[in-house]
C-alpha cells in the first residue's frame, strides 16, 4: 500500500511472477554480433531486417525491406539458402551454411536459416577463425571421454571439467531443476579465483516459466555480451500489428531483466545447453564468462551435438537406476507374495508380513488399514489419528496412489504428529477407497543454502514497473520444517506396481496365484534384458556409430539416414535375440533386411539350409547385411527393376557357415577409390568380432561377397521351406496412406513427432495425436479416424480402453510396442503389431493391413 497524504490506494504488486509474463520470444531486437533478415515463406522478398544490416553485409543502400533476396546475396547464394531451408524441417535444427561469401563484401559468414510462423528467418554471423578446433572433432573428443562413465554424478562432474577445458569459459555448471521450477548446481568447474556455486539452490524465478519453455524447444542459448545493448528489427510490427517471433533464432536478444541479473552476478557472457530427459527439461549445462565472449557458430553446433548425447546418456543412466530400484522392489514384493498361496485369511497374512513391505522403498514406518483394523511398525502416527487420516486419503486419492512429503500442509491435524510422520504414501488395496497400505517418513529439518534470499516482493526497478533482480548472490540459509524426504518418481512407480499386485491377490487369490508368479518372472526377465542389453550393449554400439568420423565430402543428411538405418538394423536384431532366447535364424534376418526391397521389381532369391546364429553373430550380421542391402539399393542390383540378388549359404565340414552374396543385372560396378564407414563394417566386422572371414570383389557384372562365420557361433534353427522373393504388384501401394485420417496415441512427445512425420510422409491428410487414453477418448468424441496407431504402454496406463472403443466403432487400428516380444500386446483384438522404433514403411503397411482386414 502507498499513501499520498489524503488516503490510501492499492499499488501494483511487483513480484517474482512478473518474469513469468515477460514476452521474451518477441523482443523486437537481436544481439549485436549478427545480422537478421526475415523473408516471406518462399524466402523471396525481405520483409524485415536488423538495423545496420546493409552496412554489415557491404550493401550500398540502407533500406532493404521489399528487396528480393537475390539482390542481397546473389542468385546462387539465394538458391543455396532455400535448399538449406528445405533441409530444416524443424526450426530447432536450422539449416546451416558455413563460410558463405557475398558479392558485396569480402567477409565470410556462417548462416543459419529456419522457418517459423510464416517467416523465413536468415541469420548471419561473421565467420571468425577459432582456435578451439574443428566442430566434429570437438564433439567426438567430448563424447569419447565419457564412454567409460557408469553413473550420473560422475557424468555431470566430468562433463563440466571437459567443457570448461575445451570451450574456455570461466565457469561451467550442471544445473538441475526441481519439481517446483527451482534448481540446484550439482556439478561445477571454475577458475580458481571465483567463488563456488556448487550445492547452492536458486529460486524458480531465476529461470522463469516461459524461459524454461524456450529451453525445451531451443536447446542452445548464447549471450556473448550482457551489456544489454541490442540491435532493433525494422519494422517492429508487420502490417497486421504482429511482432517477429524469434523463439528459434540464435541471435534473439536477451531480456533486460536477465541481462541485469547476469551483471549483478558479474557475468558478461554465457552459454546454456538444455538437458532434456524423457521429453522434459531436466536441467541446463550453464557456462559463464566474466568478459564478453562469442563462441563461433561451428563450435556451438558441436556443443549442441554434445548436449544431445549428454541428455541421451544421462537418460540411459537414470533409466538403469530406475530399473535397478524396480528390480529390488519387485524382489521384495515377490518375497512377500510367494507364501500367500498357503494362507486363506489374506488380511491376517498381510498384517503378519507388514514389516516385509518396508523393503519396497526407504521409509521410517509402515501400517496396514484393512477392514477398519490398524496394524503398524516403526515411526507412525498415533492409533487414534488413523481413521481421520484414512478419511482424508479417501477424499483426495480417488483410488490411486497418494503421496506427499508435506502432510500437515494438506491435512492440518497432522501437525500434531509431524515429527513421527511428515510424509505419507497411501497405496489403495481396493477399487472402492477403504483399505490402504501406508508408508511414512519422519520430519527432516533441513537448512537450504539459497544463492541470495528468495523472497517474493521487490521494488520497482530502473527499467520501469517490473522486478529488480537480486543484487547479492551470497548464501542465504533457510530452515525448512514439517517436511520429510520427498517421494521420488521411482517410489511412485514401485507403489503403483505394489497396488496392482496386491489388488490382484486380494480380488482373485486362488485363480491368479500361478499367473502372478508367471508374470513376475516375465517382468523380472524383461527388466534384466532391458538392463543388460539395451543399456549396455546397444548404447555402446550406438556410441561407436555416432563417434565414427563422417566421410570427407559426405552430406550430413546422408550420414543421418545411414545412421538411422544402422540403428534400425540393431533394433531388429535386438528384438530377434530377445524373442529367440539369445539369437535367431539366418533366413529370418535376411528376409527382414531385404523386406523393404521386395516390391521394387528386382528378383531376390535365398537358398540354404536352416542355420541359427547366436546373439553376437546375429547382431554383427544385422549390421553387415544392412550395409550390403543399402549399397545394393543405391548403386547395385536392387537399384534396377531387372536386377537380381542371389544369396546362398551352406555349412562347411568344420561346422562353419559360408554365405555368398551375388548381384547381377544392375549398373556397371567398379572398385571404389576409398572406403567409407559402411565399407569398413562389411570388410572388418566378421573377422574382428567373430574371427571369421570377409571377402568382397567388385566384378563388372555386380558385387560378389563371401563371408565365413565360425561354427562356435552356430545354433539350431527350425526347418523352413526355401522361398524365392518376387515382386508383387498387388502390394505396390501397400504403404501409401493418401488422404487417410489417423489417430496416434503415444505418450512420448519426441516419438510422437517422429511418427507424425512418417505418417505425413506417406500421405496421411489428418493426424490427431493424444498422449493419454483420456485425451484419445475425448478426441474420438469429435473425430472419426480411418485408422489408429496405439502405443500399448502409456507410462502408468495402457491403451486398452481406446482399443475397445475403436473396436466398438469398427475402426481399424494397430498396436505399437517397444518390447522384444508380444507379451504386452493384447491378442484378443487381433490387431497387427508394429515395433518401435518405428519404420516408416512398416508402419504404413501395418495400417493398410488393418484397414483391409476390417473391410473384409
Amino acid at each position: 500500500m502507498s499513501s499520498n497524504g489524503r488516503g490510501t490506494f492499492n499499488a501494483v504488486r511487483v513480484d517474482l511472477t512478473n518474469c513469468d509474463r515477460e514476452p521474451i520470444h518477441i523482443p523486437g531486437t537481436i544481439q549485436r554480433h549478427g545480422v537478421l533478415l526475415a523473408c516471406d515463406t518462399e524466402m523471396s522478398v525481405i520483409r524485415r531486417h536488423s538495423l545496420g544490416a546493409a552496412e554489415k553485409l557491404g550493401l550500398p543502400f540502407g533500406d532493404i525491406n521489399g528487396t528480393r533476396l537475390e539482390g542481397i546475396v546473389g542468385p546462387g547464394k539465394a538458391h543455396d539458402l532455400r535448399n538449406a531451408l528445405l533441409r530444416s524441417a524443424d526450426p530447432a535444427r536450422p539449416g546451416l551454411i558455413m563460410g558463405m561469401t557475398l558479392p558485396s563484401t569480402d567477409t565470410a559468414f556462417h548462416v543459419a536459416v529456419h522457418q517459423y510462423k510464416g517467416s523465413a528467418i536468415v541469420e548471419f554471423e561473421a565467420a571468425e577463425d577459432s582456435t578451439i578446433g574443428a566442430p566434429l572433432e570437438i564433439a567426438r573428443a567430448l563424447i569419447a571421454r565419457l564412454n567409460q562413465v557408469t553413473n550420473a554424478d560422475d557424468l555431470c562432474n566430468r562433463t563440466v571439467r571437459y567443457l570448461r577445458s575445451t570451450l574456455g569459459y570461466d565457469r561451467v555448471m550442471v544445473y538441475r531443476f526441481d519439481h517446483d521450477g527451482s534448481g540446484q548446481v550439482v556439478s561445477e568447474a571454475k577458475a580458481p579465483q571465483l567463488e563456488s556455486f556448487l550445492g547452492r539452490h536458486f529460486p524458480a524465478s531465476d529461470i522463469p516459466r516461459q524461459a524454461r519453455d524456450l529451453y525445451l524447444r531451443n536447446t542452445i542459448r548464447v549471450i556473448p555480451d550482457a551489456s544489454g545493448n541490442f540491435t532493433p528489427i525494422e519494422p517492429q510490427l508487420d502490417a497486421s500489428g504482429n511482432p517477429l517471433d524469434l523463439s528459434y533464432a540464435t541471435l534473439r536478444s536477451v531480456s533486460p531483466i536477465h541481462c541485469e541479473y547476469l551483471r549483478n552476478m558479474g557475468v558478461s557472457a554465457s552459454m546454456s545447453i538444455s538437458i532434456i530427459v524423457a521429453g522434459r527439461l531436466w536441467g541446463l549445462i550453464a557456462c559463464h564468462h566474466y568478459a564478453p565472449r562469442l563462441l563461433p557458430m561451428p563450435v556451438r553446433i558441436a556443443a549442441e551435438l554434445f548436449g544431445d548425447f549428454f541428455s541421451l546418456h544421462l537418460q540411459a543412466m537414470l533409466r538403469k537406476q530406475s530399473l535397478d530400484t524396480a528390480t529390488r522392489a519387485r524382489r521384495a514384493l515377490d518375497a512377500v507374495l510367494r507364501n500367500v498361496a498357503h494362507h486363506t485369511d489374506l488380511a491376517r497374512f498381510l498384517r503378519e508380513s507388514i514389516c516385509d513391505f518396508s523393503e519396497l522403498m526407504p521409509c521410517d514406518g509402515i501400517g496396514l488399514w484393512i477392514n477398519g483394523r490398524w496394524s503398524a511398525s516403526g515411526s507412525v502416527p498415533p492409533d487414534s489419528a488413523i481413521p481421520g487420516l484414512a478419511r482424508f486419503v479417501n477424499s483426495v486419492a480417488e483410488g490411486q496412489v497418494f503421496a506427499t512429503h508435506t502432510l500437515s500442509d494438506q491435512f492440518p491435524p497432522a501437525e500434531e504428529y509431524k515429527g513421527a510422520a511428515s510424509g505419507v504414501m497411501a497405496i489403495p488395496l481396493s477399487h472402492v477407497p477403504r483399505d490402504y497400505l501406508f508408508l511414512f517418513r519422519k520430519e527432516v529439518i533441513q537448512t537450504i543454502d539459497w544463492a541470495g534470499k528468495p523472497e517474493k516482493d521487490y521494488s520497482t526497478g530502473p527499467l520501469g514497473d517490473r522486478l529488480t533482480p537480486r543484487k547479492s548472490f551470497a548464501i542465504w540459509k533457510e530452515t525448512v520444517e514439517r517436511q520429510s524426504r520427498p517421494w521420488t518418481q521411482a517410489d511412485l512407480d514401485i507403489a503403483e506396481a505394489t497396488r496392482t499386485a496386491l489388488l490382484e491377490v486380494l480380488m482373485r487369490h486362488s485363480e491368479l496365484l500361478s499367473e502372478e508368479r508367471r508374470k513376475a518372472d516375465i517382468r523380472q526377465r524383461m527388466l534384466n534384458e532391458e538392463l543388460n542389453h539395451r543399456v549396455k550393449n546397444i548404447l555402446s554400439l550406438i556410441k561407436s556409430l555416432i563417434s565414427h568420423p563422417v566421410d570427407e565430402g559426405r552430406q550430413l543428411q546422408d550420414y543421418i539416414i545411414s545412421l538411422q538405418g544402422r540403428i534400425q538394423a540393431l533394433s531388429y536384431a535386438h528384438d530377434q535375440i530377445i524373442r529367440g532366447d539369445g539369437g535367431g535364424a539366418l533366413r529370418d534376418l535376411l528376409e527382414a533386411e531385404l523386406s523393404p526391397y521386395l516390391h521394387h521389381g528386382a528378383k531376390i532369391s535365398l537358398d540354404g539350409p536352416p542355420v541359427g546364429l547366436d546373439s553376437r553373430a546375429f547382431s554383427v550380421m544385422a549390421l553387415v547385411l544392412h550395409e550390403l542391402a543399402t549399397n545394393a539399393a543405391k548403386y547395385g542390383a536392387l537399384s534396377r527393376a531387372r536386377g537380381t540378388l542371389d544369396i546362398r549359404w551352406q555349412r562347411t565340414g568344420h561346422g562353419a557357415c559360408e554365405i555368398v552374396w551375388r548381384e547381377s543385372g544392375g549398373p556397371a560396378v567398379s572398385t571404389p577409390r576409398s572406403q567409407g564407414f559402411g565399407s569398413v563394417l562389411i570388410n572388418r566386422s566378421i573377422p574382428y568380432d567373430l574371427g571369421g572371414e570377409s571377402d568382397i570383389s567388385f566384378e563388372p557384372g555386380g558385387v560378389v561377397a563371401r563371408f565365413l562365420i565360425p561354427g562356435k557361433y552356430m545354433t539350431k534353427a527350425p526347418e523352413s521351406e526355401p522361398k524365392e522373393h518376387q515382386p508383387d504388384q498387388t502390394d505396390a501401394a501397400s504403404d501409401s496412406l493418401d488422404g487417410l485420417k489417423i489417430l496416434l496415441v503415444e505418450d512420448q512427445l519426441v516419438i510422437a513427432m517422429d511418427a507424425e512425420m512418417m505418417l505425413s510422409g506417406k500421405g496421411a491428410s489428418t493426424i490427431e495425436t493424444a498422449g493419454s487414453p483420456a485425451e484419445a477418448l475425448r478426441k474420438l468424441s469429435r473425430f472419426t479416424p480411418d485408422a489408429a496407431v496405439l502405443d500399448v504402454n502409456l507410462g502408468t496406463e495402457t491403451s486398452l480402453s481406446v482399443a475397445e472403443e475403436l473396436s466398438r466403432r469398427n475402426i481399424p487400428f494397430v498396436f505399437a510396442t517397444g518390447y522384444g516380444d508380444n507379451i504386452m500386446v493384447p491378442q484378443s483384438f487381433g490387431a497387427p503389431t508394429v515395433r518401435k522404433p518405428y519404420d516408416e514403411a512398416a508402419l504404413a503397411r501395418a495400417l493398410n493391413a488393418a484397414i483391409t482386414r476390417s473391410r473384409g
